[in-house]
């Protein structure tokens, strides 16, 4: 698998702007769902990805050589490390897909067919 550039990443990052834009124009509920739902999987989700992404820079620059090993490396790495501890708790963020899901599956009952209105 080839290395990712900044332009792919940049690529992923405006999609998820387009995603942004198209939700704010008020999309059916359903298909909304159907299009964050993966983002917010509790095992592959952009939580998860993004704590793992972290946790591999904060290794990354833990391991340069001894000579770059500060204070201020050790700091840093400490707040890679603990911003994703906090990237990773939001990855219960998949039950607000399915509550969403279910109170939405309940209006739509509730609204009944065309010939029970």
């Amino acid at each position: 698998m080839p290395a990712p550039t900044p332009d792919t990443i940049r690529t992923l990052t405006e999609t998820l702007a387009d995603l942004t834009d198209y939700l704010r124009d008020d999309p059916d509920v359903e298909e909304a769902l159907a299009l964050v739902e993966p983002l917010l999987d509790e095992y592959t989700g952009i939580p998860v990805q993004l704590a793992d992404v972290l946790r591999a820079l904060a290794r990354t620059v833990q391991t340069r050589p001894d000579d770059s090993r500060t204070a201020e490396t050790a700091l840093l790495v400490a707040e890679l490390r603990t911003a994703a501890l906090e990237q990773s708790d939001q990855h219960t963020l998949h039950y607000i897909v399915d509550d969403l899901r279910s109170l939405n599956e309940a209006y739509d009952s509730e609204q009944g067919c065309s010939w029970c209105r």
